[in-house]
């Protein structure tokens, strides 16, 4: 087990560096790659209730998803982290407005505050698609997130009590996209993988 939280270490020490390499044109040339490729998805086009995540610097811009997601008439619902523990649920987003209003946590991601009632997913009908962020990907479906384990821990709770588990869509820049990645029993697989690579991974 340590071996393979020292190989996961190093392997997100490198692939950080990696994405602060990206340039911001660069980073939206290939957002723009990805979020079409997910329009097009048959997944996407069907599931009414999605959770998205709000991207951080390093990842897949997602504001244009949730714009497309509201128009398109679906249950939005993004991840409120709490920063002391693994802990994360999924609330309603209604509108641009209110995503406009949210305020920034320390990570500078948009989030309801923790203490906000809020319509939760899994409490209101469950998720039908979650869109999952993460610092590397295989073709496979495997991930590496940053370490708190938030979308592990959610998924498998997921699992635990919606009778038809959410599929499951990760958006990466092609340099998230690795051959190998070291994972444990914890680590869910991912069904489908999204890049601006010419051909869709799954």
């Amino acid at each position: 087990m340590t071996s393979i939280v020292a190989a996961k270490a190093a392997l997100r020490k490198e692939v950080k560096n990696i994405l602060k390499a990206l340039t911001t044109e660069e980073k939206f040339r290939q957002s723009k790659i990805v979020q079409e490729k997910l329009y097009e998805n048959a997944i996407y086009k069907q599931s009414k209730r999605i959770s998205l995540f709000l991207n951080m610097g390093d990842e897949i811009v997602t504001e244009p998803i949730l714009l497309n997601a509201l128009e398109s008439g679906k249950a939005c619902y993004i991840p409120r982290y709490d920063s002391k523990s693994n802990h994360m649920d999924m609330v309603r987003l209604g509108s641009l407005n209110e995503y406009n209003s949210l305020p920034v946590t320390k990570w500078n991601i948009k989030q309801p505050n923790l203490d906000q009632d809020c319509e939760e997913a899994l409490s209101s009908g469950g998720l039908d698609l979650i869109l999952v962020p993460g610092l590397a990907f295989t073709a496979q479906g495997h991930r590496m997130g940053r370490g708190r384990g938030y979308y592990d821990t959610y998924l498998a709770k997921c699992k635990a009590s919606q009778t038809t588990m959410p599929h499951t869509i990760a958006l990466a820049f092609k340099e998230q996209l690795l051959t190998h990645i070291p994972t444990d029993d914890k680590d869910m697989l991912i069904d489908i993988v999204l890049t601006a690579h010419e051909k869709n991974t799954s």
